[in-house]
């Protein structure tokens, strides 16, 4: 990858931004300039969900932009009490309508369960699934898939599904590469990362800054560099039109194998506490 106009192809064909833009937060006080900055800065790939409401301000950025809808790729999710066939179908017209648009790139199932104590989520999860299919064959939407998804929740779909899972967006950074999870995926679905440049204790990392003054760039531009050498869509969030920028700037340095070692196995560090099966833990 030498810059971020280059694109990955997904299991169907569809080309994908090989590096986006989150939202989640993106429009605290009620704006949308945080992403119009984002736009102004060159990002096409925008992710948003229904549970960030942010859609309403994704949209009215890119219509404000003057850029044709078709240079987008939009992304958005369905979140856990909208899942099922019905509540999907109803959640993807309620998107469409506070994107401003008639169809989306991309459409991903938020996460597997609902709380990690629902026992029927593997039948919701197979119905929720089949609405997806439905939306991806009648052309509203480009390409479909999963979020927070580990190996047994993706066999679960497996057994049922037409169409295989185009990406599955994973929290992954340096101290928490999600190996198993990632190993899985990468010979038929795209992995994308969501929180790629950890927190804190990720960036203050001694390794991470060894790293960062060795190849004079930020910590945060090793860790969306380290996501791509590893095959991996990196989403970062940012607030700033400096941050933004800096995080487009990883394209004309490369970690060496050696140093790509290290950060696989650096110890953890940065997990936000979310898993799919398990309560979330509160962490510093």
């Amino acid at each position: 990858m030498k810059s971020m106009k280059e694109t990955w192809s997904l299991n169907n064909g569809v080309q994908i931004p090989c590096l986006g833009f989150g939202t989640y937060k993106a429009a605290e006080g009620s704006t949308s300039e945080i992403i119009k900055t984002a736009i102004r800065c060159g990002y096409r790939y925008l992710d948003t969900a229904s549970f960030y409401e942010t859609e309403t301000y994704v949209g009215e950025a890119v219509a404000e932009s003057g850029i044709r809808r078709e240079e987008f790729f939009l992304v958005s999710k369905v979140w856990k009490d909208e899942m099922g066939y019905d509540g999907t179908l109803r959640a993807f017209e309620r998107t469409l309508e506070n994107l401003g648009t008639d169809y989306l790139d991309l459409y991903l199932i938020h996460w597997p369960k609902p709380s990690p104590d629902t026992k029927e989520w593997k039948q919701l999860d197979v119905e929720t699934w089949k609405a997806m299919e439905k939306l991806y064959r009648e052309k509203r939407v480009r390409a479909i898939g999963v979020s927070n998804f580990l190996p047994h929740h993706i066999e679960n779909l497996l057994s049922s599904c037409e169409v295989v899972p185009a990406v599955d967006q994973l929290e992954f950074h340096p101290g928490y590469s999600q190996e198993a999870a990632v190993c899985y995926c990468q010979e038929r679905i795209l992995v994308q990362a969501w929180s790629p440049l950890g927190r804190k204790r990720v960036m203050d990392d001694e390794l991470v800054e060894e790293l960062a003054k060795a190849h004079h760039v930020t910590p945060a531009q090793i860790c969306l560099r380290y996501a791509l050498q590893k095959g991996i869509v990196p989403i970062p969030k940012a607030s700033s039109e400096e941050r933004m920028k800096n995080n487009q700037d990883i394209f004309d340095f490369e970690l060496t194998g050696l140093e790509m070692s290290e950060l696989d196995t650096m110890p953890p560090a940065g997990w936000s506490g979310e898993h799919p099966d398990r309560d979330r833990v509160k962490v510093c």
